[in-house]
């Protein structure tokens, strides 16, 4: 059980950037559909479990050290090597814009210059990638839980101070900044987006794992977690919908509202949660180019410095570049995923042979 809650940490705390501790983006996917955005995250709750599982038992089966592996027994070798590639780029982009958005962060609350902020971010993660992918597993996991504590201490404040009126939160709705044109269709969007940046080091880790079994339950545990905490800012935003509305990092507007000390520390909750997902970014991205061994401290120093030198682009073009295309990719995961669970129900193993197998580099 130890192992299982260490896998649901990391895949929380890979998949939990600055936009959703910052809970811009659970207002555009969820809360600005009004009381509906209950059942779309329930929707979201139950594929984030599911692919989960899926995707921590296959490469727990293959022991796999990289996404390649889990991707070409999904879909094969032509497709799978096609999306091997432009998923292994966007892993890069996304990083980018985590090393982007640090700056961002360190900036807007701190008034630190955010070239300082970028460095900062591209040290710390560099360091961290020469760790064994164990200790990163674990260095991942440990600061989930303190998303978790802030996220309810500043949930419970804002019910206890305003409540929620289900009349008030469906007036102040405004569907047409939602993400999708319905509850169901951003639902699935907000998973499919989340399995494209998620997928590649949730691989790594569930072939961490001898177990199965194992595996899968960390799996199961970890998409639950994301649901807790989308549905927790959920009803935070839905107190006073009409103020989240005019703001840009609504859940942070929620902790200054208990105590400017509050809001501080959830800014540096946020940046460790960055932190987390340029370290499963980049990391999962040069171990699919460069297996652990002599030249992979190298690899993770030229990956780091080309990452800070893009970063310059500035975090909103990245996002608005990388993200819409990383929907598409993680849709044609989704669907390979849904098709495999299906053979498998039907009894059809996957071609799991046809993949040569290898030995686990981190023993």
């Amino acid at each position: 059980m130890k192992k299982s809650i260490y896998l649901a940490g990391a895949f929380v705390g890979v998949i939990v950037g600055a936009g959703f501790g910052s809970g811009q983006e659970i207002l555009q996917f969820f809360t600005n559909f009004g009381m509906y955005s209950i059942p779309a995250i329930l929707l979201s709750t139950v594929l984030f479990a599911f692919i989960g599982m899926q995707v921590a038992q296959l490469s727990s089966h293959l022991q796999a050290t990289s996404h390649k592996e889990i991707i070409t027994v999904l879909c094969g070798r032509y497709l799978g090597n096609a999306l091997d590639i432009v998923l292994s780029f966007f892993l890069f982009g996304v990083g980018v814009i985590m090393i982007a958005g640090a700056g961002s962060i360190v900036e807007q609350q701190f008034g630190i210059p955010a070239f300082i902020g970028a460095i900062g971010m591209t040290v710390i993660t560099v360091l961290t990638m020469l760790l064994k992918v164990e200790r990163i597993i674990g260095i991942i996991s440990s600061i989930t839980p303190f998303l978790l504590v802030i996220v309810i201490v500043i949930v419970a404040y804002a019910l206890m101070k305003n409540g929620i009126n289900p009349d008030h939160v469906n007036h102040y709705a405004d569907i047409t900044k939602a993400s999708a044109s319905n509850w169901v269709m951003s639902g699935l969007l907000y998973v499919s987006f989340n399995v494209a940046i998620g997928f590649s080091m949730l691989s790594v880790i569930g072939g961490t794992f001898k177990n199965k079994k194992q595996a899968g339950m960390g799996g199961i545990m970890g998409g639950i977690l994301l649901g807790v905490l989308l549905l927790l800012i959920n009803v935070g935003m839905m107190t006073d919908l009409a103020v989240m509305q005019q703001m840009d990092m609504p859940t942070l507007y929620l902790a200054n509202m208990i105590s400017p000390l509050v809001g501080n520390i959830l800014s540096i909750i946020l940046l460790a949660m960055i932190y987390n997902t340029c370290v499963g970014m980049f990391y999962a991205f040069t171990v699919r180019l460069v297996p652990q061994g002599r030249y992979f401290g190298i690899s993770v120093s030229v990956v780091g410095i080309i990452g800070f030198a893009l970063s310059f682009a500035g975090f909103t073009t990245l996002v608005n570049t990388v993200y819409p295309i990383m929907g598409y990719v993680g849709f044609m995961l989704l669907a390979a995923i849904i098709w495999s669970w299906i053979r498998s129900v039907h009894h059809a193993p996957l071609p799991v042979r046809s993949i040569r197998i290898q030995p686990d580099k981190q023993d």
